[in-house]
């Protein structure tokens, strides 16, 4: 009688499962980061697989009829709401600094790796150009939820000077946004009916549309809800739980103007992002309160726990419509894409980075591209628009087509591609760490592995070279000059 009452079905299973899992993570948060060196999505991301489909089968997001259209919008608000943190977080009035060397990673450092990762699925997979390209655009951006979880606050990331941690923060805040035009470049190519025409809308949507008046609207936007912002704490109008609700409540509204009106939803949450704490005011009453933490524990690791359960395993073996998508082929697209997709691009580019100061730095940058949630939105973005023309993709591929093997090879390629960054981008903290500690003097070791505090070998960590920007945005700068 008494086991009748009980409903273990897969939603209330999830429930348990997922909290056990973010409840044991909190109880040791301190110990996973700063003794293990691993940062929450890979475990997260094996977390999924193990009481996915295909292991325990405890869940199985499919068969809850939760298609690419629901998959879609998860990706949207979770890289949405994080571009929009690392925007926060930035230091006050950081582009006015530091505009050249973001630009020089969202400018030849993206283009040559949208470039140079089409030549490898082109040559490894054999598709068309447009299709390299699609699939390529959707591996350019750097991940900012993967980005978060090592560049947060931890023990290895105060190794690493802060111009460093800014730097790449703010491209990662930047580029996924920045990658539509490559994306679209590549769907344009694919479907309009001729070259002017590719152009004529690549110019008018994709350019002018979605980036330059996005991110003019996300500015916009952040800026009077500072004001507004300030004239309500300033009258007493808004409590103190309020006040950090405000942060979340505008960066979901940040992306419901951006989806709505079709423009660059990530544009508009990093603009309204930085808009909003470019005086540092917001960031300075907040410092305290951790949100970027707390976000990464609740949301984006409740992502990658998804993602884990619908990793498409079948997918990655040869079909009718795929023949050349292996195992074996993809996992050498993965080694090219991880060694040649940035580093040899930001090593030749070292002299005209300016925040980048040795070649040991450089190497870092170059390593550190991780590529994740924002991948799979822009895979789903890129399906959608092959098969209907907008953004709403279908509950499953058409069986006939005419982009019927680009739509094809999307998914299968990028899940896989972002499986691998998840867990080597992951785990690579903990390797140089380890790696850090064995190549010290026996005698200048920590007793724990992995357990040194001081600054990473090569890099410059003083004065304007390290320590060029305040700790949040609301502090002084002391090397504002620098």
């Amino acid at each position: 009688m008494a086991w009748s009452v009980i409903e273990a079905t897969p939603p209330h299973l999830t429930y348990l499962i997922l909290s056990a899992f973010l409840i044991l993570y909190a109880l040791f948060s301190s110990f996973i980061r700063n003794r293990l060196h691993l940062s929450e999505p890979p475990l997260a991301t094996v977390l999924g697989i193990i009481i996915g489909p295909n292991v325990l089968n405890i869940i199985d997001p499919r068969a809850w009829g939760l298609e690419d259209s629901i998959t879609q919008e998860l990706a949207r608000v979770v890289v949405g709401v994080q571009v929009f943190t690392v925007g926060v977080d930035l230091p006050k009035a950081y582009f006015n600094r530091h505009w050249k060397s973001v630009g020089m990673m969202l400018g030849p450092v993206m283009v040559f790796g949208w470039i140079i990762v089409a030549l490898f699925v082109y040559l490894l997979l054999r598709t068309d150009v447009p299709t390299a390209l699609i699939v390529s655009a959707c591996l350019t951006p750097t991940d900012p939820v993967l980005a978060a979880s090592v560049l947060s606050n931890s023990q290895f990331s105060n190794r690493v000077p802060r111009r460093l941690r800014h730097m790449l923060s703010a491209e990662s805040g930047c580029n996924d946004g920045v990658s539509f035009p490559f994306l679209y470049a590549g769907i344009f190519a694919l479907t309009a009916g001729s070259a002017g025409e590719s152009i004529k809308e690549w110019i008018l949507e994709t350019i002018l549309w979605q980036c330059v008046f996005g991110l003019a609207m996300g500015a916009i936007i952040g800026v009077m809800a500072n004001r507004v912002l300030r004239f309500s704490y300033g009258n007493g109008y808004i409590d103190d739980s309020s006040f950090l609700v405000f942060y979340i409540l505008l960066a979901i509204f940040s992306i419901g103007v951006g989806s709505t009106l079709g423009s660059d939803d990530f544009l508009i949450a990093f603009g309204a992002g930085t808009g909003f704490a470019w005086d540092g005011w917001f960031a300075k009453k907040t410092a305290e309160a951790h949100l970027p933490n707390v976000i990464d524990l609740l949301l984006n690791s409740s992502m990658f726990v998804y993602f884990g359960a619908t990793i498409p395993w079948s997918r990655f073996t040869p079909s009718e419509s795929t023949p050349y998508v292996t195992p074996g082929r993809l996992t050498i697209l993965l080694l090219l894409i991880l060694v040649f997709r940035r580093l040899p691009i930001v090593l030749a580019m070292k002299r005209f980075i300016p925040d980048i100061k040795t070649y040991r730095e450089a190497l870092f940058c170059g390593h550190f591209g991780p590529m994740g949630v924002g991948a799979l939105f822009l895979a789903i973005e890129a399906r959608a628009q092959l098969e209907t023309g907008t953004a709403r993709p279908l509950p499953s591929p058409p069986k006939t087509s005419p982009h019927e093997s680009a739509i094809a090879i999307i998914r299968p390629v990028i899940c896989f591609i972002v499986l691998g960054s998840t867990m080597v981008h992951g785990l690579s903290v903990a390797a140089i760490s380890v790696g850090s500690h064995y190549t010290k003097e026996v005698n200048e070791r920590t007793p724990l592995i992995g357990g040194e505090t001081q600054g990473l070998s090569g890099m410059i960590h003083e004065g304007g070279g390290g320590e060029s920007e305040p700790s949040v945005s609301g502090d002084e700068d002391p090397d504002r000059n620098n």
